[in-house]
Order: structure tokens, then sequence, then C-alpha cells
């Protein structure tokens, strides 16, 4: 058991080094474009289509669908089975449900790097497309526009609480590293969880717009927050700072890979999550 239980915590810390690798090359990517160095405006998929042009691409993109899997998992186990010790309150649950979401997320953006590397990739980084097909989806259903709005709602309330992290750094008591490596870990998180903030605002933003106008070609992704950000007055200071961020939060996902407490849960642990150890 003590072997699966560190298989499981190299999975998590392989995943938080995927998500690093990804949010550093869309930070990157557009801050270069923001200091007209020829980069892009791109969200998650395009910044793995841009790891796989790569020499060496599909061996670097297939580590990063064994990590995104790995990550994916890790969020499963923290929403179903806890593990960060959130505890039941509403607050706590909102939290959770918001892990399990990004379970999917992330689980999602692995099957579509390993199709990369299967041969099988047929243009899906289109995040926009995606975004407003699902909107559209969702809308179509009974109470379409109330469900699009409470989607924007929550995705509001995980930007205001990317913020209070940024303000408040408690994501410092999930790491177990010392204080001169903390005096770069912390900022770097700040930093990170400040631009996500801005982006996740966006975005929510944008989800509420289409369900008050009943136009799921409102609904944005990553890449068309981050445009959406340089339409805007002084926008390209917003958005070369969001930028830096998104990349500084990419590097602090790496220090993440190395020092996040990370309590994987053993068999007694599931069993109580079911409700199905002995009593």
């Amino acid at each position: 058991m003590a072997r699966t239980r560190s298989r499981l915590e190299g999975l998590a810390r392989l995943g938080y080094a995927a998500r690093g690798a990804v949010t550093l090359v869309v930070g990157g990517l557009a801050l270069l474009a923001a200091l007209s160095r020829g980069g892009q405006v791109t969200g998650s998929r395009g910044a793995i289509q841009a790891i796989f042009a790569q020499p060496l691409g599909a061996v670097l993109i297939g580590v990063a669908a064994a990590g995104l899997f790995g990550f994916a998992l890790w969020r499963v186990f923290q929403s179903l089975l806890d593990a960060d010790g959130r505890g039941r309150d509403i607050k706590a649950l909102l939290a959770r449900a918001g892990q399990l979401v990004s379970a999917v997320t992330y689980a999602g953006l692995g099957v579509f790097a390993l199709s990369l590397v299967l041969g099988r990739g047929s243009g899906g980084g289109d995040e926009e497309g995606a975004a407003q097909d699902w909107t559209a989806w969702l809308l179509a259903q009974p109470f379409g526009r109330w469900l699009v709005a409470a989607a924007g709602l929550a995705v509001v309330g995980a930007a205001l609480a990317m913020a209070r992290q940024a303000w408040t750094a408690r994501f410092r008591r999930h790491l177990a590293c010392d204080a001169a490596a903390a005096r770069w870990v912390v900022p770097l998180g700040r930093l990170g969880y400040a631009a996500r903030a801005v982006v996740f605002l966006v975005i929510g933003g944008f989800l509420i717009l289409a369900a008050w106008q009943s136009d799921p070609s409102e609904a944005r992704g990553l890449g068309g927050a981050l445009l959406a950000l340089q339409a805007q007055p002084y926008g390209r200071l917003l958005f070369g700072v969001v930028a830096a961020g998104l990349a500084a939060f990419g590097a602090f996902e790496f220090a993440e890979a190395r020092y996040r407490r990370i309590d994987t849960p053993d068999r007694a642990d599931m069993a109580d999550a079911v409700g199905m150890r002995d009593r």
C-alpha cells in the first residue's frame, strides 16, 4: 500500500508540473505578444499544441498527458476524499465541487494531449468554439439561461476565491518549504493567483452576458478572455501584466510539484468516503 501511495503522490506531483508547463507556455506566449515579440494569444489546448510542435514534442506531450491525468486524479482525491482536509461546511463543499470540475477539465486536456501523441488530433485546440458549443448546449436545456448564469456566477466565485488567495497567500499552508524558498515561491503564487482571478472574472462575466442575451457566441475561453483584456482601455498594459502573472503561476506550479504537501488517501480513507468501512 505504501508503494501505491508513493506512486499516487508521484503522479500528483507530475500533474502539478504538467499544469505548470501548460500555464507557463500560455503566459509566456501572451507576454511575447504583449511585447510585440512574435507571441500569440492562446488557451491551454493551444499551449499543448505549441509544445507538441517542438523537437521531441511527442515525448514531452506524452509525459504531460500522464501528468494531466495524474493531476485530474489528484483533484478527484481532493474533491471526493477531502485529501486537503477542508471539511464539509458549505464553503468547503463549494471548493471541493470546484475541484471536481477541475478534475474533468484536466482529464479532458489529458485526452487532447494523448490524441496528439497518437496522431488523432484534428484541430481540437479551438477552446473558444468548445466554450461556445458547451454554452449553446446548456442554453438548449430547460432553464438553460439560468444554468448558464449559474455557471457564470460559479466562475466569478472561483475568481474571487483566487483573489483572496492572492491577497492572503493562504496557499502557504499547503507548502512544505523553508523560509529561503518561500521568499520566491510565495510572491510567484500571489502574482499567479491574482492573474488567474482576473482571467476567471472575465470568463465568468462573459458567461453571464451569454445567459442575459441567450447568445452562446458571447462565451469565452482562456484565450478569448485574454483578448478581451487587450481590447480594454490601457488594455495592452493590463494584458501584459496578466500574461506575466500567468507565466508566474506556471512557475509556481513547478514549485508546488516540489514543495506541496500531498496526503494521498489509503484504502481506509476510500472506504470511509463511500461509506463502506466496516462498523
